[in-house]
């Protein structure tokens, strides 16, 4: 097979973390193709999706202890050229949140790729419509109570009801912006001015869940199917469980309630295009769908001692190219 990347420039990615690396890297030890490109050199022409891409090579990171290492330098880039996306057999659409206009116009770009000519992964309309907050709220049964809001007296409201909430921004990611509301704090009004830029944009405030303090759990989906597992836990002083946010990790299970979460959401993932997925379980309730740029294998595979980006290819290979 071909295989186009749409990534951020390849210079800034981390080949010990970035699950996009490793995709590319199984590919390549699969014996296919992987080309690469940024969403800024997408073009429409003469009805069809095209890109400046250049061939990679990958220099597989390897697990040194309890840590992964990359040779220096761990990537090699030859043979650019445009062409036409449709003489790729995969296209994944892999650049990191948020969904910026840039980001926005790529999606549309894609959608002058023939489907049954070249898979998108994840579908360009199944993005737009899946934005990686509110897409969870479809599923009321499996999130914590959650409203959606730019005034701040519903906040409020909803805030000395449930005496402790969290507020999510919706369109940051990494746990940027994400705060946790009290009653009776002084600084409230201030927080929510802040956060919906004086009541202009709406925010998610979900309940406080106390066994957030146990971790949030990712869970990585592959056409609609759980497939591994890694729980995030806070780093001292912090009440965010995002690697980003300095978190570490933890080797976990897919419990049975996270396999009913999985079994629920999977058919309307798979209506909407949406095939490789991370979601996002804190005690058992569904908080966040990323279908953007879901990330967390490197961390599976070194603590699961497995090579689960492998897994994802060769099954791409059967689902979708038998």
């Amino acid at each position: 097979m071909k295989l186009a990347f749409i990534i951020d420039p390849i210079p800034t990615l981390d080949p010990c973390h970035d699950t996009s690396v490793a995709l590319m890297e199984a590919a390549q030890l699969e014996g296919h193709e992987v080309w690469i490109t940024q969403a800024n050199l997408l073009s429409v022409v003469e009805g069809k999706a095209w890109a400046i891409l250049e061939r990679v090579q990958i220099v597989p990171v390897e697990l040194v202890g309890e840590r992964w290492v990359a040779a220096n330098p761990w990537y090699k880039l030859s043979d650019r050229t445009f062409c036409c996306l449709e003489t790729m057999d995969v296209v994944f659409l892999r650049t990191d949140p948020p969904v910026t206009t840039s980001y926005l116009y790529a999606t549309y770009i894609l959608d002058y790729i023939d489907p049954s000519k070249t898979l998108v992964i994840n579908n360009p309309s199944g993005i737009r419509a899946a934005n990686e907050k509110m897409y969870a709220l479809q599923f009321r049964n499996l999130i914590p109570e959650t409203i959606v809001t730019a005034d701040k007296h519903i906040i409020r409201q909803f805030v000395e009801a449930k005496g402790t909430a969290v507020l999510k921004p919706l369109g940051n990611k990494a746990g940027e912006g994400i705060l946790i509301l009290q009653s009776g704090d002084r600084n409230f009004n201030s927080l929510i001015e802040l956060s919906t830029f004086q009541g202009k944009l709406p925010v998610m405030v979900q309940k406080f869940i106390p066994e957030a303090k146990e971790g949030d759990k990712r869970i990585i989906l592959l056409n609609g199917e759980p497939i591994g597992a890694v729980n995030r836990l806070s780093a001292a002083g912090e009440f965010r469980n995002n690697m980003a946010a300095g978190g570490t990790v933890a080797k976990t299970e897919i419990t049975a309630r996270e396999y009913e979460i999985c079994s629920q959401i999977a058919a309307t993932l798979l209506k909407d295009g949406l095939i490789f997925v991370g979601i996002d379980v804190i005690g058992g309730y569904l908080t966040e769908v990323n279908v953007t740029s879901p990330t967390g294998i490197r961390e599976i595979d070194r603590l699961e001692g497995i090579r689960l980006s492998p897994q994802v290819i060769r099954r791409i290979e059967q689902f979708f190219f038998p």
